[in-house]
């Protein structure tokens, strides 16, 4: 039996860091909606990743 290879990545760093700069340009137009901290969370967790 072979062993099951690794999955490749989806994004890349660059990626990474490209996503949270659209998050942040968005924060300021989803402020004041309920997904809101969604985002603020989701663009703090991209920033440990880069």
């Amino acid at each position: 039996m072979t062993e099951p290879q690794r999955p490749r990545a989806v994004f890349s760093n660059e990626d990474f860091r490209l996503i949270r700069s659209a998050i942040e340009h968005y924060l300021p137009i989803v402020r004041d909606q309920p997904d809101s901290t969604k985002f603020a969370n989701l663009y703090h967790r991209l920033g440990r990743l880069s």
